[in-house]
This record gives structure tokens, C-alpha cells and sequence, in this order.
């Protein structure tokens, strides 16, 4: 492999709490910039921040993530950007980064942030006819694709690709159990960085059981699968990392995770749910690197159905995806999701040493989808240079 490719040499989030609880009142600098401040300060001797890019959804407009960087005390020379991907934006700001660092030497810190529970209300413009009415979700796709909402878009994939609601239950319960045991353990800890006084996420059950699941009825249709409690939650929080070039790396020493290869991909925009199936296909192929060899799998389980049926269609069994539990035991950050997953890659590759490669995948809305696949890698570190803090 080509040591040339940019690598992920730190990543942080924030614990993940549900909308309208634990952060009820903080908005995407209040939590976007104890991540970004915590990155700056461990990198290591010699390098500054270079750029910040940050994915979020609906948040107060402007750009959140300049917000974000200068109240974490991040030079004011310091660019930054703000995208929209949908609930692929984090992953996709990471990529974005894999670019810049691809093309230029520095370190860039990427990720996303998604503060739902204060983004602002908006409204359609009125006319003549009509009063003005509140903007709930943007257009995914125009006409003549039927553009459905996420939760009957799953439930009509995991129909079609015969996923009944009992292995739904199963996989979600599974998610929450490991996210819990995980969770008590201490395994989150070392990626999280606190925030207003929380330490831990709000939203894994360690009362789930197969029998409570089995009594939740379905959320987006009589006779669909999809729950409340085999969904993912609508959640605040943030995520990032420090990438640098290939060469910076090189010469620094240390551990990482080089990204091998990212993609976007799309697919069609009525089957929302199965958008990582190509970006993950085409991301192994440009990576070099199997199924098989992967160590650790992290999707965004928006949908039990859903993932399900992405885990089919790739041909992985269900079992290694998410190891430590994933969004339905989590929440859903929507715009901090993509680079949540990247969190979780760094933290087993890196921090725990638990194998060589690993893939994050996350399908969004419209029929996209965006997939990265990285290696753990270490260096001696240089004397002359100095150890992260």
C-alpha cells in the first residue's frame, strides 16, 4: 500500500444524547467546538490546525463550522467549511479531507455536528392561495421518483428483500446489548470528550428485551416493520478527526489509520436505505481489500430493515457489523453519524489494536450512499519530533 495516502491520526466525539434531553439547549458550536479545541491541543509537537470541515443538517445557517473553530480557540487564519450531505455529512466532510490532504501537506480536523434539538424552525414562503407552512424535511429527489420519508422507504427494502420484523428485533436488541456492555466496560470513554457535565450516551436500554421489543408497534404504517425500537433515535452531537497527509505522517511516526479509499456512490432515490451497497462495493474494489479481511465493520444502522438488508446484499453477516452496538442503541446525530463511525474504526484499530483493516459505511437520503475503508498503521515516532499528548 502507498504511504502516501492521508491518514487519521486522532478522533474524538462528544456523548451522543436524545433531542430534547441531554443537550436540549446547546447549539452546533456548543458542541462542535469542545471536539475541535481537544483535537488542536493533541496534535502533535509542530503541527497546527489547517483547515476545518464539518458536515451539518438545518443548522442556524451561515457556516457552523467557522463558528465552531474559533470559539475552540483555533486561529482566525484557519478556513473552514460547512456541507450538507444529509445524515452522510460527516462522513462526507472526512472525505473531503482525504482530498485536501491527498493535494496538500497540513492536517485538517473533519467530522460533523448535529444539534436538533435547537436547529430553527422554517417555513415554506406563503402565497396568495396558501399560508406559509412549516419546512419539515428538504425535497430528496424530484418528481417523478415518489421521494418517501426514510422510515417507509425502509420498511418497503426490507419487504422487498423479505426481512421480517422478527430478526428487525433481533439485530436492535443486539445493538443495544452491546453498546450497554460496551458502555460499562469503559470502552466509549477514551473517545469521548465530555460536554456541559455528560460523560457517557443517553440513549442505549439495558432493559431491552426480546419481549419488550415485540410490544412496540409499527411507526410508519399498519403493516410495516420498522419501530421505534428497532430505529434509530433522532439525537444531538459531534464528532471529528485529525487527518494529515501521507508524507506528514511519515515523517512524524505514530499510530493511525490510513484511509485506503472513500466514495460516494448513488443508487435509486425511492430505495434510500440501500445507498452504501455500491459506495462500499466500489470502495473495497479502489481499496484492494475483501470482506473477508475486515476486521471491523461500523454501518449506520438507521434501520434494523434497512442495514439488514445492506448487510445481505454486501454478503456480510450481520453479526460483525456495529461490534460495540451502532445508531439504534446510540442515536442518530444525523449529520455527526458518518463521522461517528470513523470514531468508533479509530478507536478498536487503534486505540484497543483489535486488527488491520476496517470499513465504515452510511446510505442517505436521495439514494446515496458513502463508504471508506482504512488500514491501522504504525511508525516509530521520531525523537526529535515528540509523542502526542
Amino acid at each position: 500500500m502507498s504511504d502516501d495516502r492521508p491518514v487519521i491520526i486522532d478522533a474524538l466525539r462528544t456523548p451522543i444524547g436524545t433531542t430534547g434531553q441531554m443537550f436540549s439547549h446547546l447549539t452546533t458550536t456548543d458542541l462542535a467546538a469542545p471536539v475541535l479545541k481537544r483535537l488542536a491541543e493533541r496534535l502533535p509537537q509542530g503541527l497546527g490546525t489547517d483547515a476545518v470541515i464539518l458536515g451539518n443538517i438545518r443548522g442556524s445557517g451561515g457556516n457552523p463550522a467557522r463558528l465552531a473553530g474559533l470559539a475552540a480557540g483555533l486561529g482566525v487564519e484557519v478556513p473552514a467549511l460547512t456541507l450538507d450531505d444529509e445524515c452522510g455529512s460527516g462522513l462526507a466532510a472526512v472525505e473531503q479531507a482525504w482530498y485536501r490532504c491527498l493535494s496538500r501537506p497540513g492536517a485538517v480536523l473533519a467530522g460533523g455536528v448535529q444539534a436538533a434539538s435547537t436547529q430553527p424552525v422554517t417555513m415554506w414562503p406563503g402565497t396568495d392561495d396558501h399560508p406559509p407552512r412549516r419546512y419539515d424535511r428538504a425535497p430528496f429527489a424530484p418528481a417523478p421518483w415518489a421521494d418517501p420519508e426514510m422510515g417507509p422507504a425502509a420498511d418497503r427494502v426490507a419487504a422487498e428483500r423479505g426481512i421480517d420484523r422478527a430478526r428487525q428485533d433481533r439485530y436492535a436488541l443486539r445493538s443495544h446489548q452491546r453498546a450497554v456492555a460496551t458502555r460499562s466496560a469503559g470502552g466509549f470513554a477514551p473517545e469521548i470528550v465530555p460536554v456541559g457535565g455528560h460523560v457517557d450516551d443517553q440513549r442505549p436500554r439495558p432493559g431491552f428485551t426480546a419481549q419488550r421489543l415485540a410490544r412496540f408497534r409499527p411507526a410508519f404504517g399498519p403493516d410495516g416493520t420498522a419501530t421505534a425500537a428497532n430505529s434509530c433515535g433522532i439525537s444531538d452531537g459531534a464528532a471529528a478527526v485529525t487527518m494529515i497527509d501521507g508524507r506528514t505522517f511519515a515523517g512524524l511516526g505514530g499510530s493511525g489509520l490510513r484511509v485506503l479509499s472513500v466514495v460516494s456512490a448513488g443508487c435509486d432515490p425511492d430505495r434510500p436505505g440501500l445507498g452504501m451497497v455500491p459506495a462500499v462495493r466500489a470502495a473495497l474494489g479502489e481499496a484492494g481489500v475483501t470482506v473477508d479481511q475486515l476486521d471491523t465493520i461500523e454501518f449506520n444502522e438507521a434501520f434494523a430493515g434497512q442495514v439488514l438488508a445492506c448487510a445481505d446484499a454486501l454478503g456480510i453477516e450481520e453479526e460483525r457489523i456495529c461490534p460495540d452496538g451502532g445508531v439504534i442503541a446510540l442515536g442518530h446525530p444525523w449529520a455527526a453519524s458518518g463521522a461517528v463511525l470513523v470514531v468508533r474504526l479509530f478507536t478498536r484499530l487503534v486505540r484497543q489494536q483489535m486488527g488491520r483493516y476496517g470499513l465504515a459505511g452510511i446510505s442517505i437520503g436521495g439514494g446515496l450512499g458513502c463508504a471508506m475503508v482504512v488500514e491501522a498503521c504504525h511508525r516509530p515516532v521520531l525523537p526529535s519530533v515528540g509523542s502526542r499528548q
